[in-house]
């Protein structure tokens, strides 16, 4: 008697032990389910299965899912948003683009996908991801402030370059001091201007004082470099 009760109180205390499934189990269900029309219990047990094994619900999605089906885009975002949470932007990343085969104008999938490629390294694959966000929504915060902050830093690197290599020269001519106006000027053009466009549209859309204090930057440089 004792051991049953032992057993009943386990029971009542743990009972996602007894009644967790396994992945295959839960893709059973999925199976069942999309045959039966059932797409949101299909998606949510395919959610579940997720969790309970991704590697094997990933499997699943590429060889069991009929890819012209309705609810195919809405289980390759389960997987994107899983392993997006999980910090594998390799995965995600995988996931978002396939998704993005299915709604190529999606801003929040694209938003997403641009995070991945940012931190997996691809700073310039982020940029054309973000711009095309921008021509589909063009007061996306997100989108604003990453264009913003990548011009300027990367008009930053080059405005000291050009600094220190003048610097390098002892006695400069005319013609070598114009070149260097002419550099700095181009940086602003390309570089320092279009940060200013993005940041003054994040003020617009939201109060940031960091977007502020460096449009700050940007008009005093302004005003030296022209």
């Amino acid at each position: 008697m004792r051991t049953l009760t032992l057993l009943f109180s386990f029971m009542v205390a743990f009972p996602f032990v007894l009644s967790a499934q396994s992945a295959g189990e839960l893709l059973q269900k999925v199976s069942a389910a999309l045959s039966e029309g059932q797409d949101d219990y299909a998606v949510s047990l395919f959610r579940q299965s997720i969790k309970a094994g991704a590697d094997q619900t990933e499997m699943f999605y590429w060889t069991q899912v009929e890819k012209n089906s309705a609810v195919a885009p809405r289980l390759v975002n389960e997987l994107a948003t899983y392993y997006k949470r999980k910090r594998n932007y390799d995965k995600a990343y995988l996931f978002y683009r396939e998704f993005l085969q299915y709604h190529s104008d999606d801003v929040p999938a694209l938003v997403s996908c641009a995070e991945m490629e940012m931190m997996r390294g691809k700073e310039k694959d982020a940029v054309k991801t973000y711009e095309k966000v921008l021509i589909l929504d063009a007061n996306n915060l997100q989108a604003n402030i990453f264009l913003g902050n990548y011009f300027y830093l990367q008009a930053e690197r080059e405005k000291k370059k050009l600094e220190d290599d003048y610097k390098k020269i002892t006695s400069p001519t005319r013609m070598q001091y114009a070149r260097y106006r002419n550099g700095l000027s181009d940086v602003y053009s390309n570089g320092y201007s279009k940060a200013k466009d993005y940041l003054q549209r994040v003020l617009q859309l939201f109060p940031s004082t960091e977007a502020g204090n460096t449009l700050e930057k940007i008009k005093k440089l302004e005003i030296e470099i022209k």
